[in-house]
């Protein structure tokens, strides 16, 4: 990187935010992933535990698993802290509700849907909620607070702020 390409005064030792595009690439490629490892220790454990017990191990580990990639990957926002752990468990267990509910309300309508109603109704529903659960940790969990700008420099009645001239009461 050559110094024109950085601002002046600017702090270049944290990450930069990722936009939109990239951090939800990364959302998905992380999520899935998470979910495509967390699905086959769910078959590894369901020998050896209950598939209510194992569902719910690998959900725990699974959740905490994606939410640290998501924090420091997705959203570079380095490690992510308990805060951040629970606000992302949150956020899944409503997306389970919205999935279920989905689920449920298919049920209500059609007495025996096909496996391709079931899937698509089920897909769809999860597609949504991972949506609006990536719209809630990149803007509630991972959002970095806006950087303040330079204090004004007050000089007699005028204040100069980031090379602009504004008048200032005299008090």
């Amino acid at each position: 990187m050559n110094n024109r390409s950085r601002g002046a005064g600017q702090d270049t030792t944290q990450p930069s935010t990722p936009g939109t595009v990239a951090s939800f690439t990364r959302f998905v490629i992380f999520g899935g992933g998470t979910g495509l490892a967390s699905s086959a220790a769910l078959v590894a454990l369901s020998g050896h535990l209950t598939i209510v017990l194992a569902n719910a191990l690998v959900t725990v580990i699974g959740t905490i698993a994606a939410t640290e990639l998501h924090s420091r990957f997705a959203f570079r926002a380095g490690r992510a802290g308990l805060t951040a752990h629970f606000q992302a468990g949150g956020s899944a267990f409503v997306a389970y509700l919205f999935t279920t509910a989905a689920m449920l309300g298919l049920h209500a309508v059609q007495h025996a849907p096909s496996i391709m109603v079931e899937q698509g109704t089920y897909l769809t529903a999860s597609g949504l909620a991972g949506l609006a659960r990536f719209v809630f940790l990149r803007l509630a969990v991972f959002a970095r607070p806006e950087p303040a700008g330079p204090a004004p420099v007050v000089t007699g009645t005028r204040t100069r702020v980031l090379g602009r001239n504004a008048l200032v009461a005299a008090a």
